[in-house]
């Protein structure tokens, strides 16, 4: 018996519920969770189901036996793995507090993934990533090595099959050809003050206008720059009484919070692109330890 998760997105139509689920059973499958949404608008439909095979047909036959449901309702289904720990490149520049927040995580079992690698345009943070037992690559970017920079960095990517990249506060902007093959596997997080105050130390600005929320957004990265479906999202209140370093220490902490949020739905496959949206899924009750601990 093994857990599995199975994925579908189609058309709006009646019937698809009734299919899926009929399908299962008739498969000796064990329905341990399920979350729709019908975009009426869109005239989409999303579905994601947590399921026991429990005679043991494996993903494959499975994957298999679904085709002619999934042709006939135009449906584009996968079925995954629960167990399978997502491997992902993580990239960093000179902000550190996403990194670190993500390696902790990962350490104690809160983020169950295989980092396969971590570049970074500095040498910064080479010892503490290689302190963790993890390959540390250093890529340096100017404009006239743009092109053998994203070259290496692809070549690295295939050679460690990176399923998911993570911008953990990289700023560098990435091509739209880089953009476009990895379509929904890169996951970027930044200050939600855009487009109010672009450039050097958006804090401060956002201080010297007397802001009273700060926040962040996790999205994925698409070629119009940090405009890509939003995954996750969170503020924090500030007051007149706080300093510009304040607005700086909250806004890191809000924005290691939301990026590691925005990871853990992805590598569960709760996430799913709907035109410039997301839907995504929330963990169940029943299934956040299993989640969490992989």
């Amino acid at each position: 018996m093994s857990d599995l998760v199975l994925t579908v997105t189609c058309p709006t139509r009646r019937g698809i519920v009734a299919a899926i689920s009929s399908f299962l059973a008739q498969h000796g499958c064990n329905i341990t969770d399920s979350a729709q949404f019908d975009d009426l608008e869109a005239g989409r439909f999303f579905m994601r189901i947590s399921f026991s095979d429990l005679d043991g047909h494996g993903i494959a036959a499975l994957q298999s036996a679904l085709r002619p449901i999934a042709e006939d309702l135009q449906m584009q289904a996968a079925i995954h793995d629960a167990s399978h720990r997502m491997r992902v490149l993580l990239m960093v520049s000179s902000f550190g507090h996403c990194l670190n927040d993500i390696l902790y995580r990962w350490r104690i079992g809160a983020l169950p993934i295989d980092i396969v690698g971590v570049v970074s345009n500095h040498l910064t943070y080479q010892k503490l990533v290689v302190n963790h037992d993890i390959p540390f690559h250093h890529i340096r970017i100017t404009r006239e090595t743009r092109a053998e920079a994203e070259a290496r960095l692809s070549d690295l990517m295939a050679e460690t099959q990176t399923e998911l990249v993570v911008l953990a506060r990289y700023m560098q902007i990435l091509s739209d050809r880089l953009c476009e093959t990895m379509s929904g596997r890169i996951i970027n997080i930044h200050h939600s003050f855009l487009p109010s105050f672009k450039g050097a130390n958006p804090y401060k600005q956002a201080y010297e206008r007397g802001v009273k929320l700060i926040g962040a957004t996790a999205h994925y990265v698409t070629k119009d720059l940090d405009e890509g479906p939003i995954i996750e999202q969170e503020t924090v209140r500030v007051t007149h009484a706080q300093s510009p370093a304040d607005y700086v220490s909250l806004g890191r902490d809000v924005e290691a919070q939301v990026l590691a949020r925005a990871i853990h739905a992805h590598i569960h496959h709760r996430v799913f692109v709907n035109g410039t949206r997301t839907v995504v899924f929330p963990a169940s009750p029943g299934s956040y330890a299993s989640e969490r601990m992989g």
